[in-house]
C-alpha cells in the first residue's frame, strides 16, 4: 500500500506541474506498459478463468477491435511512411540548395505531429480493448513476447522525443543541418524497428513458430517474432506505408491547392501534390512484388491457408483489390497525363502515345478484374455451361493478373518517363542511342511479359509459381533499374527546351490526388482483413482456438461495411488533422518568405 500510496502521489505530481511532454509521455507509456507486462505475471489458470468479454452493445466485441485496430494501423502507417520522404526532402534541400524542398519537409512533419498523437491513442484503445475483451489471447501472446513489450516501449519513448527535437529543432538547427538530419534518420530507424517489433506479433498469429522450453524471455520473443512470414510483411509494410503517406500528403496538398487564394500558393501546392503522388507512385510500382512474396510464404507455410486466401471465400476480396488498384493506376497516370497537358510546353506531341497508353492500361484492368468462377444461380449455370465463363474464365487465372498487373507497372513507369523529359533535351552525343535503348528495354520487357503469361497456362502451377512468376518480377525490376540509370544519365545537364507552368493544373487534378489517397486507405483496409481472415477460426493458427461467439468469418458484404466504415472514420479523422495543420501559426505562413518556384508563372497569374 505504501508503494501504491507513493505511484499516485507521483503521478499527481506529474499532472499538477507544467505538464510538460516528455513526462505526460513517460507516464503514457507506463500506463500502456504495466497491464500487458501483468499479464505475463499471472498465472495461466487465472487467465484461463475469463477467455472472452463482449459489448454486444457496439456489434460485438470483435466488431469494436476490428475498427479500433484497423484506423490504428492506417494511422501507424502514416506516421512511418511519413517521415521517410520528408527526410528525403529534407536531404535534397540541403544538397541542391533548393529552399522548396526544405519547406516542403517542414510542411510534411507538421502532418505527422498531427498525426502523431492520434496513432498513440488508437494504439493505447486497442491494447485496452484486447485486455478487456480477449484476455486469454492476450495471455499466451504475452506469454511469448513479454520482453518485447520493454523493448517497445523503449523505443517509443526514444522515438517520441526524437521526433519533437526534430520538429521543434527545424528552425534553430538550420545553421547546423547535420545534426538535424542525423534526427530525421535516428527517427526513421526507430520507427522501422518499432514496425518490426509490431509485425512479429501480427505475424506470429498466422505462421507461429515451436518455441522449445529452455528459451530465456529474449530468446522467446525473438524466436516468436522471426516466423516465416514475418520479413515479407516487413517490405510489404515499408513500402505499404510510404505509398499511404505519399498519397494522403498529395491529397493535402490538392485540397490547398483547391483553397488557394494566391499565385505563390498555387505554385506551391501544385508542386507539393505532384510530389506526393510521385512518392505515392514510387512505392506503387513495386508494392506488387513484395504481396506476391507475402503470399508465397504463406503458401509455402501451410498451403490451406493459401488456398484459403487465394482460392477459396476470400478470393472474391482480390477482385475488389483489382478495381481499387487498378482506379489508383488510372488515377495516378491521369495526374501526370495533365501536368503533361498543362504544365508542360509542347507536351502536345505525346497526346498519341498517351492514347495508347490508356487504351493498354484499360485492358488490363479488365483482365485484372475478371473472376475465374462465377458467383452464379443454378439456371445460370446451366445456361453457361457450368461457374466458368467459356471464354473469359481463361483470363482469371495468376498467369494472366501477373502478366496484366507487370504492364499497368511499365506503363506507369512510361508515363512518369515521359512527364519527367518532356521539357528537357538531353546534350550528351548519345542522347539518341539511350532513348532507342530506354524503348527498346521497355518494349523488350512487355513482350517477355507477354510471352511467359502465355506460356503459363502450358506448365504446371509449381514451375508458373516460382519461375515465370518471378521471372517476370525480375524482368520489370531489371527494366525499372536500367532504364531509370540511363535516364539520370543522359539526363545530365540537360537544358530546358519550355517553362514548367506550376499553379495551372485544373482542379479536377486535385480530385485525382484525393481520389489516389481514398483508394490506397481502402486497399490497406481489405487486405489487412484478407490476411487475418486467412487464420479462419485460430487466434494463433493451429495452436490458440477461437472458441468465441465471433468464431467464423464474416460475410462479405459485412465485412466491406465495417471495412469502410474504418475508411470513412479515418478520412475524417484525417480531415480534422489538415484543417488543423492549415491553421496558420504564430509566424509567417512563410509564402512570403520562400522563393517562389516560377516567378514567370506567379507573373502571370497574377496578371490573369
Amino acid at each position: 500500500m505504501t508503494n501504491l500510496g507513493e505511484h499516485r502521489r507521483w503521478i499527481a505530481g506529474l499532472l499538477r506541474g507544467r505538464g510538460s511532454l516528455i513526462a505526460q509521455l513517460v507516464l503514457l507509456i507506463g500506463l500502456l506498459s504495466i497491464p500487458a507486462l501483468g499479464l505475463a505475471q499471472e498465472t495461466s489458470s487465472a487467465s484461463a478463468a475469463v477467455a472472452y468479454r463482449d459489448l454486444p452493445q457496439l456489434g460485438g466485441s470483435r466488431n469494436l477491435v476490428w475498427i479500433v485496430a484497423q484506423i490504428h494501423l492506417l494511422f501507424a502507417g502514416f506516421v512511418l511512411g511519413v517521415p521517410i520522404f520528408a527526410w528525403v526532402c529534407e536531404v535534397i534541400g540541403v544538397r541542391t540548395g533548393d529552399p522548396r524542398y526544405d519547406k516542403l519537409a517542414k510542411e510534411f512533419t507538421k502532418l505527422l505531429t498531427a498525426a502523431y498523437s492520434t496513432t498513440a491513442l488508437f494504439g493505447a484503445i486497442l491494447l485496452f480493448a484486447l485486455i478487456a475483451f480477449y484476455p486469454r489471447f492476450m495471455g499466451v501472446l504475452s506469454d511469448v513476447f513479454y520482453a518485447s513489450y520493454l523493448a517497445y516501449a523503449a523505443l517509443f519513448l526514444l522515438e517520441t522525443v526524437t521526433l519533437y527535437l526534430y520538429w521543434y529543432g527545424w528552425d534553430s538547427m538550420q545553421d547546423r543541418k547535420g545534426l538535424h538530419l542525423t534526427l530525421g534518420f535516428l527517427l526513421n530507424a526507430l520507427g522501422f524497428f518499432l514496425m518490426m517489433i509490431a509485425n512479429g506479433w501480427a505475424t506470429f498469429q498466422n505462421s507461429p513458430v515451436v518455441l522449445p522450453e529452455n528459451l530465456t524471455g529474449w530468446e522467446r520473443a525473438w524466436a516468436g517474432i522471426n516466423n516465416p512470414t514475418f520479413w515479407p510483411l516487413n517490405i510489404h509494410r515499408v513500402i505499404g506505408n510510404v505509398v499511404l503517406g505519399g498519397f494522403i500528403c498529395g491529397a493535402y496538398a490538392g485540397i490547398r491547392y483547391l483553397s488557394a487564394t494566391t499565385a505563390e500558393e498555387r505554385v506551391h501546392y501544385d508542386w507539393m501534390g505532384y510530389v506526393g503522388n510521385f512518392i505515392g507512385v514510387f512505392g506503387l510500382l513495386p508494392l506488387p512484388f513484395a504481396g506476391y512474396w507475402l503470399t508465397m510464404e504463406i503458401y509455402r507455410y501451410n498451403q490451406q491457408m493459401g488456398i484459403t486466401l487465394m482460392g477459396g471465400f476470400l478470393s472474391w476480396l482480390f477482385i475488389i483489390q483489382a478495381v481499387l488498384i487498378g482506379v489508383l493506376f488510372l488515377g495516378s497516370n491521369y495526374y501526370f497525363w495533365l501536368g503533361l497537358a498543362y504544365r508542360t510546353e509542347g507536351a502536345e506531341r505525346h497526346k498519341k502515345i498517351i492514347l495508347l497508353m490508356l487504351i493498354v492500361l484499360l485492358l488490363c484492368f479488365g483482365v485484372w478484374m475478371t473472376p475465374h468462377s462465377l458467383v452464379a444461380s443454378l439456371q445460370e449455370a446451366r445456361a453457361i455451361g457450368g461457374t466458368h465463363h467459356p471464354v473469359l474464365s481463361v483470363l482469371g487465372v495468376m498467369s494472366a493478373k501477373m502478366t496484366a498487373v507487370n504492364l499497368m507497372i511499365l506503363i506507369s513507369f512510361a508515363s512518369f518517363l515521359l512527364y519527367w523529359r518532356a521539357n528537357k533535351v538531353e546534350t550528351v552525343s548519345w542522347a539518341k542511342g539511350a532513348r532507342v535503348a530506354q524503348v527498346g528495354m521497355i518494349v523488350l520487357g512487355a513482350l517477355y511479359l507477354l510471352w511467359s503469361g502465355v506460356y503459363g497456362y502450358f506448365v504446371p502451377a509449381v514451375v508458373r509459381v516460382y519461375v515465370l512468376s518471378v521471372s517476370q518480377v525480375l524482368v520489370v525490376l531489371a527494366v525499372l533499374i536500367l532504364v531509370t540509370v540511363i535516364s539520370i544519365l543522359s539526363m545530365r545537364n540537360a537544358r530546358e527546351s519550355g517553362v514548367l507552368r506550376w499553379g495551372r493544373i485544373p482542379p479536377r487534378a486535385s480530385y485525382a490526388l484525393v481520389l489516389n489517397a481514398l483508394m490506397v486507405i481502402l486497399l490497406m483496409s481489405l487486405m489487412g482483413y484478407a490476411r487475418s481472415s486467412s487464420r479462419v477460426h485460430w487466434h494463433i493458427y493451429g495452436l490458440l482456438e477461437d472458441t468465441s461467439p465471433y468464431a467464423f468469418s464474416p460475410a462479405l458484404g459485412e465485412a466491406s461495411a465495417v471495412m469502410a466504415s474504418c475508411a470513412f472514420i479515418f478520412c475524417l479523422i484525417v480531415s480534422f488533422i489538415f484543417w488543423v495543420a492549415s491553421l496558420p501559426s504564430e509566424k509567417a505562413s512563410g509564402f512570403e518568405k520562400a522563393e517562389p518556384a516560377s516567378a514567370v508563372v506567379a507573373g502571370e497569374l497574377t496578371a490573369r
